[in-house]
């Protein structure tokens, strides 16, 4: 992830500007903004799928730092930081599926919430019906409703931060270093479950930006 902004952002296939920031802190938090607005209504106006289906596999090509660069140092409850957050997750899901699926599967089996089903992916879910649930995610940012979209991916990891959890107490006496692993990544996922849940309401509000 990356924490420093050496040069503006550029972005392939004219979905994005490029929005000149350099290290100024108010101008690299106008960049962020500018460029999640801008992103956004490009999608929500086109109405070719293969601009959506880009966008979906922008960070496939480039790289999860080619957005962090511009998005990872705004405000959880911002329009550039509920892009940055979906986008990591779904990275997150790409680089080990399997692992992500095992994860939420354990969520399903363990939480007593409707998460399961707000997050609307198949029981059981494997790898591949995961990977699928990640992007259809991302994809409804665009031409969805943006508070579901970001109320699913809230539930997401919701499920999967309770499947670590769960997972972790399994491994603590015999892999302790494991159960570390994961009692971190529960509470990573739950940080970001409340956040976009917090993006959410200012979402349904008009007030998110």
């Amino acid at each position: 992830m990356a924490s420093e902004f050496h040069k503006p952002a550029q972005f392939g296939g004219g979905e994005f500007e490029a929005f000149a920031g350099g290290e100024d802190p108010a101008a690299v938090m106008r960049a962020a903004h500018e460029s999640a607005r801008t992103l956004l209504a490009r999608a929500q106006r086109s109405e070719d799928p293969a601009v959506l289906d880009r966008l979906v596999s922008y960070t496939d090509e480039h790289g999860i730092d080619a957005l962090a660069e511009l998005w990872a140092r705004s405000v959880p409850q911002s329009l550039p930081g509920a892009l940055w957050r979906i986008y990591l997750v779904r990275a997150m899901i790409h680089q080990d599926a399997a692992t992500a699926a095992i994860l939420f599967q354990r969520g399903t089996e363990v939480l007593r919430t409707i998460d399961p089903v707000v997050a609307g992916a198949p029981t059981p879910a494997g790898p591949d019906e995961i990977e699928a649930l990640a992007d259809r995610i991302l994809r409804g940012l665009f031409e969805g409703d943006f508070a579901i979209a970001l109320e699913r991916a809230a539930a997401f990891c919701r499920v999967a931060a309770a499947g670590a959890s769960s997972i972790a107490d399994d491994r603590e006496a015999l892999d302790p270093a494991r159960a570390r692993e994961l009692t971190t990544r529960a509470l990573r996922l739950t940080t970001i479950a409340e956040e976009l849940t917090a993006c959410a309401r200012l979402a349904r509000d008009g007030s998110l930006d």
